[in-house]
């Protein structure tokens, strides 16, 4: 999913930039400072008519400044927002590569935040936190220096000024930032979900009568943050005030000191003004102070959701060794042992005992009434399902045991168990694209093959492979949705292929060709787990596994369970009956 770098290269590049974006930063600032001093000393200079050659260094000098100040700043800000843009795409990148391939794909206002704002903190870190915070050194040290050139006397005065600008005022904007946070966090979270809900459910919301109660709970949610945003904005306001009235106070402070010094007109201006430019930098630390709260928990936002820190072993692991990064190599055999599902404590358990052994090779489907807790044992094999008790265990041909579920093992079993376990999702973009994601290295060939299972192929040559696909598939189809992504499952063709319902959108017909299709496969090593509801083709399977109550209470061939008395044979009679038309999961393609 995401281009393989050398390790090292890209972040030895990143850093080379920052550190040229942080020189930079504090050469402008001190080039400023000095364009401000010698100014200063040139016109309070000029004032008592000098000689011009008395004043020809000052010229030079005030025009050498003015004309590095540009091209350092130039600098900074080329080489900063760089490394920003970089850094946040490769973010992005690496949030979008995690959710993909990993089973479920977490969706909504709240990870449309997530991808698209919090993202934006890893800019702002460098942008709006790092360069500010060291341009604001450079001008503190800058200020300094000037006051001990000029005037000892005032250092302790200038810099009591500049630190309680640059670290006392900073440091409680960041504690009401974190203060506001927390209040406008969950707000922001609720106006993007319920702002995602009337846009992707307006149809729904319209069928039910409940669009102006939907548009009145988002414009609940906007007031209630606009309020707190304004209240923020205040708190904001105030602490850049503050800064100001420093410094405001502390150059009133250094030129009564001057003057009682009688250090001269020339040194007066000279130091009041370079401590006047010291301040300039300082005065954006209270935003930046704020910004820093702000992405460091967008960053943590990101971190959560991507699994990029995830813990080092597994707790339902139970005993089985963490392999960060490694997946089972050769066949893989999957045992589920005693795997007990409760969604709530105290309720039925969705899954109870099952235990099952899921051999190389093998094309097992998964049938039974709904509610028998065929897609929480589809969700267990893919590590989605925490188990109250027992799990899933995958064994490769080397020996390596993994247990699906979270942590860097749950990882490792996904990327060779998963396929189509969540409900179809598309992205805005074309068909190659959205079928690209399960394998970006793919040619022409395999794309049409994966196609062709899903019965997409004369769609696709009619629409032709680069039509854009409307997010959330609303430019096709119920039915033509979830043949791409069972399209995009088979492209992926993991070692053990998890397949929910795959013709729970197609008429019979369809349903039965895309059912041949499948199970006519060669299936080599791999391992095919089918849950569906309609039974018409499942003689080509090498299993069948009924679930009533979350028990397994058949298994066998298509013909023992038709032999046996049974819940499958008294759907197989039901379906015969209807003429093999009806079926729970039959819809209009």
């Amino acid at each position: 999913m995401a281009r393989t770098r050398k390790p090292g290269a890209s972040d030895a590049g990143y850093r080379g930039r920052t550190v040229w974006a942080m020189v930079c930063g504090a050469l402008a600032t001190w080039t400023g400072l000095g364009l401000t001093a010698a100014a200063a000393w040139l016109i309070t200079r000029a004032a008592g008519q000098p000689p011009l050659s008395a004043l020809s260094v000052a010229i030079v000098a005030v025009r050498a400044c003015a004309t590095l100040k540009g091209v350092f700043r130039y600098g900074e800000r080329l080489a900063g927002h760089d490394v920003a843009l970089r850094a946040q795409a490769a973010e992005r990148g690496r949030l979008f590569a995690t959710l993909a391939p990993a089973g479920p794909v977490r969706r909504g206002g709240d990870l449309l935040s997530r991808m698209v704002s919090d993202s934006d903190a890893v800019q702002d870190l460098l942008v709006r936190c790092l360069l500010p915070a060291v341009g604001a050194a450079a001008g503190v040290t800058g200020a300094l220096a000037v006051a001990v050139w000029l005037l000892p006397a005032a250092v302790p005065l200038v810099a009591a000024g500049l630190l309680t600008a640059a670290l006392l005022v900073p440091a409680a904007a960041a504690a009401t930032a974190r203060r506001w946070a927390r209040r406008t966090a969950p707000a922001r979270a609720e106006l993007a979900a319920l702002t995602a809900d009337l846009a992707h459910g307006a149809d729904d919301l319209a069928a039910y009568g409940a669009t102006g109660r939907a548009r009145a709970a988002a414009a609940g949610a906007a007031e209630r943050l606009t309020a707190l945003e304004r209240r923020r904005a205040r708190a904001q306001a105030a602490a850049t005030a503050l800064a100001v009235l420093v410094q405001g106070l502390t150059v009133l402070a250094v030129v009564l000191l001057a003057r009682r010094h009688d250090a001269g007109q020339v040194t007066t201006a000279v130091l009041a003004l370079a401590t006047l430019v010291g301040f300039e930098p300082v005065l954006p630390l209270p935003r930046a102070a704020e910004d820093w709260v702000t992405a460091r928990a967008a960053l943590r936002r990101l971190r959560g959701t991507a699994g990029a820190t995830p813990d080092s072993a597994d707790s339902s692991s139970g005993g089985l060794p963490a392999v960060p990064g490694a997946s089972p190599a050769g066949p893989c055999t999957v045992r589920v042992e005693d795997l007990t599902v409760r969604y709530r404590p105290g309720a039925a358990p969705a899954l109870d005992g099952v235990g099952l052994v899921l051999r190389p090779g093998r094309r097992i489907a998964v049938v039974g009434p709904s509610g028998s807790g065929k897609s929480t044992l589809l969700g267990a094999l893919a590590g989605l399902v925490t188990a109250e008790r027992g799990g899933v265990v995958l064994t490769g041909a080397d020996g390596r045991a993994l247990r699906a579920g979270a942590g860097p093992e749950g990882e490792a079993v996904r990327r060779v168990m998963t396929g189509l376990v969540t409900e179809p999702y598309v992205f805005h973009a074309s068909l190659r694209d959205n079928l690209a994601l399960a394998r970006p290295d793919a040619g022409d060939a395999e794309l049409a093959e994966a196609l062709a299972v899903a019965g997409l192929t004369e769609w696709a040559g009619r629409t032709g492979w680069d039509t854009v696909l409307r997010e959330d598939g609303g430019s096709v189809s119920g039915g033509q949705l979830q043949r791409v992504a069972l399209a995009r499952a088979v492209l992926r063709d993991p070692a053990v292929l998890l397949l929910d319902e795959p013709t729970e959108a197609l008429d019979p017909e369809t349903a039965d060709g895309v059912t041949a299709r499948l199970l006519a496969r060669p299936a080599g090593d791999r391992t095919t787990v089918w849950v569906t509801h309609r039974l018409s083709g499942l003689a080509a399977a090498d299993e069948i596994v009924v679930l009533e109550e979350g028990r397994v209470t058949q298994h066998g061939t298509h013909d023992e369970l038709v032999a046996r008395p049974g819940y499958y044979r008294d759907a197989w009679e039901c379906e015969l009956l209807a003429g093999g038309l009806a079926g729970v999961g039959a819809g209009r393609d």
